[in-house]
């Protein structure tokens, strides 16, 4: 993550008013207002403000993520409004934040996780395998790419980009037979009405971090740190460790079709991952199991299987 024009982070504020940095997007607000909610509750009489920021991932919608700068786009006017001073947190779907923090910063808070799966969304079919040969699907990943070339090659895949209202609007107007989206947002948005089926796991492995969100502060505010800590959930932050951590180990961006999705069980942890050429269809597989305190080691293990296997070539093609 390149640096901010600013290295020395402002005086923290006294507390208790605390101001959350998030992007206007409808989710992202609606993320941030949740975030809100769960720390008034939780701090009785602690003041908490939002400060909406719009993204340059947010302003460049002509072109795919991985042509721009990746999902890193999404955060970084989000990190200087904490190195200036000008908010303490900030509040991130998961899967956007980059896999490499700068040292600045501190994950201090993963909430609990939403639903983690894709969803299909469509006005005319009730199933993904119902669609016909030709169809169009619209996505903005290419791991979701990926998944639908591996297992319905008859799809015409095209890319779709802007907020979730956005998206459904250009679906309703016939751009796309059907979407594929991450069912965590079409719910927090009280739009699960329009989902029409639920992916499977074993088609459409999640990325790092889907349906998790995550707190942002800088790190050399331990007063901050503290005050969110309450927020945190150990299941979750143990499945997002493994899964970042095989994302980290294959350089994973948005230019990387990549998944990874850890489900825990008590102290115990099963992770699952795959990654290839999205273009052909082609993936890699791998997979491990071990107890949650070794969930860094578990993600490490699964790169070393993938790389065994010859995920590297296919990236590489």
């Amino acid at each position: 993550m390149s640096d901010h024009p600013n290295p020395e982070p402002a005086a923290v504020p006294a507390l208790p008013r605390i101001v959350i940095a998030t992007r206007q997007s409808p989710l992202a607000m609606w993320q941030a207002e949740h975030v809100r909610e769960l720390l008034r509750a939780a701090h009785p009489g602690l003041e908490v403000d939002l400060l909406p920021m719009t993204t340059r991932g947010d302003q460049v919608l002509d072109r795919a993520l991985a042509k721009v700068g990746g999902k890193g786009l999404f955060v970084k006017e989000l990190e200087l409004a904490l190195v200036e001073g000008r908010a303490h947190l900030a509040v991130h779907s998961l899967k956007d934040v980059p896999m490499q923090l700068d040292e600045r910063f501190a994950l201090a808070a993963i909430l609990a996780r939403e639903d983690p799966r894709d969803c299909f969304v469509s006005g005319r079919y009730a199933r993904l395998a119902d669609l016909p040969a030709g169809a169009c699907v619209g996505t903005s990943s290419l791991r979701r790419e990926l998944a639908l070339r591996a297992t319905y090659p008859h799809l015409r895949i095209e890319p779709v980009r802007g907020n979730l209202g956005t998206r459904l609007a250009k679906l309703d107007a016939g751009h796309f037979d059907a979407l594929v989206l991450a069912a965590a947002g079409v719910k927090r948005l009280g739009l699960a009405s329009r989902i029409r089926e639920i992916l499977p796991t074993s088609e459409f492995l999640p990325a790092p971090g889907q349906g998790a969100l995550a707190i942002e502060t800088l790190a050399s505010q331990p007063a901050v740190v503290r005050l969110v800590a309450v927020l945190e959930d150990p299941a979750t932050r143990a499945a997002a460790t493994a899964e970042r951590a095989v994302s980290r180990g294959l350089g994973g961006s948005c230019e990387v079709p990549l998944a990874a999705y850890a489900e825990v069980d008590g102290n115990s942890m099963s992770l699952r991952a795959w990654a290839g050429d999205a273009r052909r269809g082609v993936r890699v597989d791998g997979a491990a199991s071990g107890p949650i305190a070794m969930a860094e080691s578990l993600g490490v293990d699964v790169v070393a299987q993938m790389r065994e296997r010859g995920v590297e070539r296919l990236l590489g093609a």
